[in-house]
C-alpha cells in the first residue's frame, strides 16, 4: 500500500474506528468461491451513517470502491481490488414487527438467518429464500427467488444511499420495477441499499418449518452444496435449460485446476480443491467455447466478476 492508500486509511479509521478497517485484507475470506486476492482496504462500517459516510468520502476523493454483501455471487480476481472494499456485514439489524406481520431489515443481513428468524416469529413468506446464500441488500438488488417465490412477492419499502445525489431515498415496491433476476438498482449508478421492509403472513411455525426443510432437501439434492461455488455460473438464457447444455456437450466434471463444472448440477462450477480465481474464470471460458462452437449459443455470466485483472 503507498503513501497514498495510508493517508486514505487514516482518514476513513476517523469515520468508522480502527477495529473496522483492515489492510491487504485477502478476498478469499470474504467469497463463497474461497478465491480472490487482497483488497487495498477492507472496511466493515457497523451503522449506515458510517456506512453512507464512507461513500461520500470515496465520491468527494474520488477513491475507487466497491459495495460487498457476502460474496455468494461474486468471483474477486487472484490480483485482488485495488481501493476500498466496503462490507455491508455490518448493517445486520432485525426488526421483527410480528403483530403487524412485517420486518424491518438491514442489508447486511444473511438471507438464510432472516428465514430462520421468520419461522421463529410465526412468519410465513420466506419459506422459498432458506436457501438463498447471500444478503438481503443482493437479494434485493437481484430480486433473489427459489420455489415459485421472489423478493418482489414480499418487498414493501427500500431504504437505499443515492453517492450521485448524496441522500438517502425511500422507495415503494412499484417503484422498484422487480423483474426476473433484475430490479430499478441494476439500472442506477452504484447505489446502496440500506434496509428494507418485508411483508408477511401470520403462520404456523411447524408448518413453514417443515416448508423450509422440504426446500432445502430440494436443494440439497440437486446442487453442489457442499463445494465452494458463486451459485448457477451461467444466466438463463430465452427458451435454453444451460445446465443441460453443458451437460450434453459433455463438460459436465471438466477441470482446470481446481475449478470444476459440478458432475451433480452442470450449472455450476465449483471449487473442488485450491482452485485460483484464474482457474475458475479459465474454465468460464472454455465452457462458452464450446457452447458456442457446438450450438451457437451465447452464454451470459450470472456471477459479478471483480477486481484487478
Amino acid at each position: 500500500m503507498d503513501d497514498g492508500y495510508k493517508q486514505i486509511k487514516e482518514e476513513i479509521i476517523k469515520l468508522v474506528g480502527k477495529e473496522n478497517v483492515y489492510e491487504n485484507e485477502l478476498m478469499s475470506l470474504h467469497t463463497s468461491f474461497r478465491t480472490g486476492g487482497p483488497a487495498d482496504l477492507y472496511v466493515v462500517p457497523q451503522k449506515a451513517h458510517d456506512l453512507t459516510g464512507i461513500v461520500a468520502f470515496c465520491v468527494l476523493k474520488k477513491i475507487p470502491y466497491i459495495l460487498f454483501g457476502n460474496g455468494s455471487n461474486t468471483l474477486v480476481t487472484d490480483k485482488g481490488i485495488r481501493g476500498v472494499v466496503i462490507s455491508l456485514k455490518g448493517l445486520n439489524k432485525i426488526d421483527v414487527h410480528e403483530d403487524e406481520g412485517f420486518i424491518l431489515v438491514g442489508a447486511g443481513v444473511p438471507v438464510i438467518k432472516l428465514s430462520m428468524v421468520a419461522q421463529e416469529h410465526g412468519l410465513s413468506g420466506l419459506e422459498f429464500a432458506c436457501g438463498i446464500p447471500g444478503t438481503i441488500g443482493g437479494a434485493i438488488f437481484m430480486n433473489a427467488g427459489a420455489y415459485g417465490g421472489e423478493f418482489k412477492d414480499i418487498t414493501t419499502l427500500v431504504k437505499y444511499f443515492d453517492a450521485e445525489k448524496v441522500e438517502e431515498r425511500k422507495i415503494s415496491n412499484e417503484e422498484c420495477e422487480f423483474g426476473y433476476r433484475s430490479s430499478v438498482f441494476q439500472k442506477m449508478n452504484r447505489p446502496i441499499i440500506l434496509q428494507c421492509r418485508l411483508d408477511l403472513k401470520k403462520g404456523d411455525k411447524n408448518e413453514i418449518l417443515s416448508k423450509m426443510k422440504e426446500n432445502m432437501e430440494s436443494r440439497n439434492s440437486k446442487q453442489p452444496v457442499n463445494l465452494p461455488s458463486a451459485g448457477s455460473t451461467f444466466k438463463r438464457e430465452e427458451g435454453i435449460i444451460v445446465a443441460k447444455l453443458i451437460d450434453e456437450a459433455g463438460l459436465k466434471g471438466y477441470k482446470i485446476g481446481g475449478a470444476e463444472v459440478s458432475t451433480l448440477h452442470a450449472g455450476f462450477i465449483v471449487n473442488s480443491g485450491n482452485a485460483t480465481s484464474k482457474d475458475i474464470l479459465d474454465l468460464i471460458e472454455h465452457v462458452k467455447k464450446v457452447i458456442k462452437e457446438k450450438y451457437d449459443v451465447s452464454l451470459h455470466e450470472e456471477i459479478k466478476i471483480v477486481g484487478e485483472r
